[in-house]
């Protein structure tokens, strides 16, 4: 079940309540990412960040997955979906930033504004997925609701195609997308005649079979 925006109310912690929960939640990581309080009161960790993007990324390097289509010095790139990334971050980042952090990390070109961060949770025995405000600290989220990702999951997606500021796309991407929908379309086009070529051949052999001389 999708929501459309987060809107829990965001529960500020004394920073003794704050240690005490980053004791527990390092008591209770497996994969060795625990969090590390300072002594101003801001705390540092990790998030994973699962990737679910439907439309290409433009990266400014050619990268060894996925399929991409080259102009310039840039490249159309489809991302694998559900790839998986993983950012250490602090608990002043806000979602803006963390989105910000995660395109700089995959030299992604495209404009942040077209991206949105959503959290995955677990609530009453369905899967809620909530579109996180800008505002919103993502490592306090991990923070509150444990190291589990089965509890807890944030997910990278593009706006919904209503939400989609088409002016954040420069020409070169638009062009690129248009490529790529021309190279999906013929190849779709060649399975298809292959299919019909087959199924003829099949027709043929069979008819051949029925008309036979005995």
């Amino acid at each position: 079940k999708d929501v459309q925006k987060e809107r829990e109310p965001h529960v500020y912690l004394s920073k003794e309540e704050v240690k005490e929960k980053i004791q527990s939640y390092n008591s209770s990581v497996t994969d060795k990412l625990k969090m590390t309080l300072n002594s101003n009161g801001i705390y540092t960790g990790f998030i994973k960040v699962q990737m679910e993007l439907c439309r290409p990324i433009t990266v400014q390097s050619s990268l060894n997955q996925g399929r991409c289509i080259h102009s310039n010095n840039e490249t159309a790139f489809y991302l694998p979906n559900g790839y998986v990334n993983t950012l250490h971050i602090s608990s002043t980042n806000t979602v803006r930033e963390v989105i910000e952090a995660l395109l700089k990390k995959f030299l992604v070109a495209d404009n942040p504004a077209k991206f949105a961060l959503y959290k995955r949770c677990h609530k009453e025995d369905q899967v809620y997925t909530c579109k996180l405000s800008d505002r919103e600290h993502p490592l306090y989220l991990r923070l509150v609701a444990g190291p589990r990702t089965e509890m807890l999951s944030f997910v990278l997606r593009e706006h919904e195609t209503g939400e989609v500021m088409w002016e954040a796309f420069s020409l070169p991407e638009l062009q690129n997308f248009l490529r790529i929908l021309d190279k999906e379309e013929d190849e779709q086009l060649q399975i298809l005649k292959k299919r019909y070529a087959a199924y003829r051949d099949k027709l043929e052999e069979a008819l051949g079979g029925v008309w036979k001389p005995g």
